[in-house]
Parts: structure tokens; C-alpha cells; sequence
């Protein structure tokens, strides 16, 4: 399992000296001595600062990490809220927190302060997302040879040590070097993770947030039919797309599609990551008020 919470860690000295924002202007951040111990009330409107703060930063810099790290520490409610609607499932809390991270952190890295919709709105479905497929793949119950099950968990350890000293999820080839096999029984070993445990698509969810109640697994596992609902923006939006240019067509791709990071946009395009920014607001802008402008007319 991927240990994500220790990437965020840091020690009060180091929050301190990335907060005030000095070394490269712009806006200056507030403190947050403690980030997990943020009101999530009070964690909405200070993310709204730090996701401001992120468009004015390069990525890579101190400041940069501490405006994310700091975005992912206070926003962990949000995982442990999305987790226990899956407590009684059987497997541990703790793994489909760290699972729940994963998406955390997605969100934040693809998140765009332009965009008119609340940060929880937006982070829930990626977070419920990662654990949905957390299910989806440790719930085929097949007999596993003795030596898969035991290369398994030493898979898992090897996965996490990796994740922790690398910030990211390790290779194939990473995890055969650590473990000293062959990158063949890595992979015949993550298959094997797969089929450890079942459950029925009937096994009851006992949530312990605001909404409570109960819900089975099933419940959670498909496709959302809400997206029939997108049909007509799309519609609306095709004929607005063919207007922009082959650069704005092909920035809004990588982005959206290809979900590339500002920064590898702007590698590709020669430009500056801020630049990238800049010209992803214009066009959003341009066609949101294209959209609009359709329903107006509607």
C-alpha cells in the first residue's frame, strides 16, 4: 500500500519559512502550524488562498511544495469523511485511507481556481474514485500458490518503502531491483494482490458521516449515470471547441485529456508554466461564456 501521508510531513520550522511567501512575492501565505487540525469551515476559504497562491508559484520550488503539502494536510478530512462510508467493509481502514490519498492528491494537482465549483465538490469523486478501484482490484477471490502469497506481502512492503523514498509509485523495474527478481515476478505477484479477498456486492456499508446510513457495495462500483447529463454540454460545446485555434485546441487536449501538468505543457509548447496558466484561463473563459451565451439564447 502506498505510504502517502509521511510524503506530507514536514517539520514547523521548515512551515514557517515557506509561509510568508517572500522569496519569490506575490501573495504571502498564512502560517499553518498544524494542518490537519484545521476546521474544515476554515480549511475551505484558507485553501481558496493556498490554490490561488499555486498559480503564481513555479512547480519544484519550496514554496510550491509547501502551498501543496499544506493543501493535502488540511484537506484529509475529506479522505477519512469519503473512507468511512466503507467501514465495516472488512479490510483495513488504514489502507483505504492511504488509498483515498491518492485521489487527495490527484485532485489538488489537477484542480483549477478558475473553475466556479467548491474544492470538495470537486476532490470527493477522484478520492472515492481511487478507493472504488481499491475494491475493484483485491476483491477477486482465486486460489494463490503459497509462494505468491508470500511474494505478495513482500511486494507490499517493497511498494511502500519505494513510495515513501521516492514521492511517487515505484516501476516495475524499481520493485524487481529492490526485491532481486525478475521484473516477470513482479508483475505475476501484483496479479496475484488482486485475488486475496472477496466480498459480495450486497455487503452492507455503515456510513459515520453528516449523511450516516447505509448503502451496500454495490452501490459504489459502475458507472455514474449523472454523466448522461453531460451529453448536452457536450453538444453545446463541440461547435465552440471548432472555433478556437490548433494551439488553444491542442492546450485544452493535453490538459484535459492528456491531464498534463502546466509545467509539461509548457515543455512541449516552449512556453513558461505561468504562461500555460494563463492562456488555459483565457480559453476556459472564452468558452464558458460561449456556453453561456447558448443558454441565453436557449
Amino acid at each position: 500500500m502506498h505510504t502517502v501521508v509521511t510524503a506530507v510531513n514536514r517539520s514547523e520550522a521548515q512551515v514557517t519559512e515557506h509561509a510568508s511567501g517572500t522569496r519569490t512575492g506575490g501573495t504571502p501565505l498564512p502560517g499553518v502550524e498544524e494542518p490537519r487540525a484545521v476546521a474544515p469551515r476554515d480549511a475551505r476559504e484558507l485553501s481558496r488562498q493556498f490554490f490561488r497562491r499555486l498559480t503564481e508559484l513555479e512547480e519544484g520550488t519550496h514554496e510550491y511544495q509547501y502551498a501543496r503539502n499544506t493543501l493535502i494536510e488540511m484537506n484529509m478530512s475529506l479522505v477519512r469523511f469519503a473512507a468511512g462510508r466503507f467501514r465495516g467493509r472488512g479490510d483495513d481502514m488504514e489502507d483505504i485511507v492511504q488509498t483515498g490519498m491518492i485521489g487527495l492528491i490527484k485532485a489538488i494537482d489537477r484542480f483549477e481556481v478558475s473553475r466556479e465549483v467548491e474544492f470538495t465538490s470537486f476532490a470527493l469523486p477522484y478520492i472515492v474514485g481511487e478507493i472504488k478501484r481499491f475494491f475493484r482490484d483485491t476483491t477477486w477471490a482465486v486460489h494463490v500458490p503459497r509462494r505468491l502469497q508470500e511474494l505478495r506481502v513482500e511486494l507490499a512492503k517493497a511498494r511502500e518503502e519505494l513510495a515513501s523514498r521516492l514521492d511517487r509509485d515505484p516501476t516495475v523495474a524499481e520493485l524487481a531491483t529492490l526485491m532481486n527478481i525478475s521484473e516477470n515476478e513482479v508483475i505475476e505477484a501484483q496479479i496475484a494482490s488482486n485475488g486475496y479477498n472477496s466480498s459480495s456486492l450486497d455487503a452492507a456499508l455503515t456510513g459515520d458521516g453528516p449523511e450516516g446510513g447505509e448503502a451496500v457495495l454495490a452501490d459504489f462500483i459502475g458507472v455514474e449515470e449523472d454523466g448522461l447529463r453531460l451529453v448536452e454540454d457536450f453538444q453545446s460545446l463541440a461547435p465552440l471547441m471548432a472555433e478556437l485555434s490548433d494551439r488553444d485546441r491542442q492546450i485544452i487536449h493535453m490538459r484535459f485529456v492528456e491531464e498534463a501538468t502546466q509545467s509539461e505543457i509548457g515543455e512541449r509548447l516552449g512556453c513558461s508554466q505561468m504562461h500555460v496558466s494563463r492562456l488555459i484561463k483565457r480559453i476556459i473563459t472564452r468558452l464558458r461564456e460561449g456556453m453561456l451565451g447558448e443558454l441565453g439564447c436557449a
